[in-house]
């Protein structure tokens, strides 16, 4: 189980290092990605099953050698779930007193690319900070 433990914790580290330069590039370049979107789910399945894995290494009695590795090890769950409560606040931000149906075609579609452009940056950047806690979670395993 340990071993097991070990290997999901690299592609945590790997997974998020893609989703995070990926997601970065998009946004940098202002280009919608699908293929992002697809890398960050799978980064954050990694994350979840990491969590799990953990848990259940925690009540087999096996311990990690600091304290530090447990709130390194969870905090990139939390970090996640903070991310996608502000991606879904992203759209809400944007449309602040737009009656959305009512704008012309072109204005809706500028209005799209900036949702979905601030959803990729509050992601890309999740991504990069779990990266930077498992890295950190890694270090204190003993």
């Amino acid at each position: 189980m340990l071993g097991l433990h070990l290997a999901v914790g690299i592609a945590v580290i790997a997974t998020n290092l893609v989703a995070g330069a990926w997601g970065a590039a998009a946004w940098l370049r202002r280009q919608p990605s699908v293929g992002f979107w697809y890398a960050l789910r799978v980064a954050q399945v990694a994350v979840v099953l990491q969590v799990g894995l953990g848990a259940i290494l925690l009540l087999s009695g096996r311990e990690a050698a600091s304290g530090l590795h447990y709130v390194y090890g969870v905090a990139p769950l939390l970090v996640s779930l903070l991310a996608e409560a502000a991606r879904a606040g992203a759209a809400d931000r944007e449309l602040v007193g737009l009656d959305f149906e009512s704008l012309p075609r072109e204005r809706q579609r500028s209005i799209a690319s900036a949702i979905v452009r601030r959803e990729t940056g509050i992601m890309a950047v999740s991504a990069l900070v779990i990266l930077l806690l498992a890295l950190r979670a890694a270090t204190t395993a003993g």
